[in-house]
């Protein structure tokens, strides 16, 4: 199935307004306020936009960037993620590179070259609003019913 074209259906009537706002209008959850940003259990993170079942970073390459989100050196495949540089911001900032989910298409975060030097080097900065956990050993639950 693929969503990326169904992105409609993933409406605010679905999610609860912060994780609409981060994964549909690319928001931000503040710093230091989400629940994975200190959370270092072993398992999988996956997109929460589609559902809970398309994984996207490993707990293994979780790591504490003192930035106040959680981070990650690499995802769980290159093929799960899609990466695109953003515009320049007013002329002010540097261009950043956004994170999001290949599936649906949803705003994850931004990568940044910031990340362990003795691994990628990438610091994959992401929304914990927009993660869903899955501990080890225990499979990921779907929580979309589609009608076709």
């Amino acid at each position: 199935m693929i969503l990326k074209n169904r992105q409609m259906i993933f409406g605010k009537n679905i999610f609860p307004s912060d994780v609409y706002n981060i994964c549909r209008e690319s928001g931000t959850e503040r710093a230091f306020t989400g629940k994975y940003d200190k959370f270092y259990e072993k398992g999988t993170y996956y997109c929460h936009c589609c559902g809970g079942d398309h994984p996207v970073f490993p707990s293994e390459s979780k790591y504490n960037s003192t930035t106040g989100w959680p981070s990650f050196w690499n995802p769980i495949n290159s093929k799960n993620i899609t990466l695109t540089k953003e515009k320049r911001l007013l002329g002010l900032l540097s261009p950043r590179t956004e994170v999001s989910c290949s599936r649906c298409g949803a705003h994850l975060g931004h990568v940044f070259d910031d990340g362990p030097k003795d691994k990628t080097g990438k610091r994959y900065c992401i929304n914990s609003l927009a993660l869903i956990f899955v501990p080890k050993d225990q499979k990921p639950k779907n929580f979309i019913i589609y009608d076709d």
